[in-house]
């Protein structure tokens, strides 16, 4: 019995010393298996404001805490991380977004070129061209000369003007409706020329500003570089006359417009030029001047 009884005894102390040793190796808590270490894993994104959850809670280990255990804990709970706080700089000195600099940035001021364009009106365009001068009150009328008793009848501008005697004589119209001329001269480009044909130009309230912008288009059958002189400005049968010398280099030519409503969707227009190398037919011009007049 006693052999039994040291072996029971024996058997007592290794149990006893087992148990020891499994409550001094195992936590006391499960929870503690589940946390892991305290060090957050290389991947985690930055910490937010948001409670810490129950695992990173239950950190510390059954063992003794070490000194250092609450400077681990402190950034997670109170201190914000570095890159917390980047992250609400934005929030607190954020630039001005696109909308609110564009609001806040000063307006540019127009420049005289910008406030012509796109905008600007025929006239505007007329007194900024330096090759037509303003017309002012010193231009006075001239003494027509009686009309001739033949005409030419254009329908399309409802005009009908005087046939001038020879040497004029009719030629192809094309561009215009009609058109009467004079020979060609040796080494002078520039020919005389009478021509009609519905206004190639706006219409303007004032038919004062019609025969003006009629007498700038004119230009465009002058040689280059040609500039305005006027010569006469007068009322013409409800409509306007306008005599103008046209310079270009050491050369000159007479011309002149009439403008006038013929009854046709747009008023007509009787254009007449002569250069100095012709000189002998500019009485001519003061025979068109009177003698345009509406047809019918």
């Amino acid at each position: 019995m006693r052999v039994v009884y040291r072996g029971l005894a024996l058997a007592a102390a290794v149990a006893a010393v087992v148990a020891a040793a499994v409550v001094v190796v195992l936590p006391s808590e499960p929870d503690e298996v589940v946390a892991g270490p305290a060090t957050a894993p290389p991947t985690a994104p930055p910490p937010s404001r948001s409670p810490p959850s129950p695992g990173a809670a239950a950190a510390p280990s059954a063992r003794a805490p070490s000194a250092n255990a609450p400077a681990a804990d402190a950034p997670a709970t109170d201190a914000p991380s570095a890159n917390a706080s980047a992250t609400d700089a934005p929030a607190t000195g954020a630039p001005a977004t696109p909308a609110a600099a564009s609001s806040s940035a000063p307006r540019a001021t127009p420049t005289p070129g910008s406030s012509l364009a796109p905008g600007y009106t025929a006239m505007e365009a007329l007194y900024a061209d330096p090759r037509v001068p303003r017309l002012t009150r010193a231009v006075k009328r001239m003494r027509l000369p009686s009309p001739g008793k033949r005409f030419v009848k254009d329908t399309r501008s409802g005009l009908a003007v005087p046939r001038l005697p020879g040497p004029w004589k009719s030629y192809g119209a094309a561009p215009f409706t009609t058109k009467q001329v004079l020979p060609k001269q040796r080494g002078a480009s520039p020919r005389g020329m009478f021509v009609t044909c519905p206004l190639p130009i706006m219409e303007q309230k004032s038919p004062r500003d019609t025969a003006l912008l009629a007498a700038r288009w004119t230009l465009n059958h002058h040689p280059k570089g040609s500039r305005i002189t006027w010569l006469a400005s007068q009322p013409a049968k409800g409509g306007w006359l306008l005599v103008y010398r046209v310079t270009y280099g050491k050369r000159t030519s007479r011309a002149a417009v009439v403008v006038m409503d013929g009854g046709t969707s747009k008023p007509g227009l009787a254009f007449v030029t002569v250069p100095d190398s012709q000189r002998k037919q500019w009485r001519d011009i003061g025979r068109v001047a009177s003698g345009v007049r509406v047809l019918g």
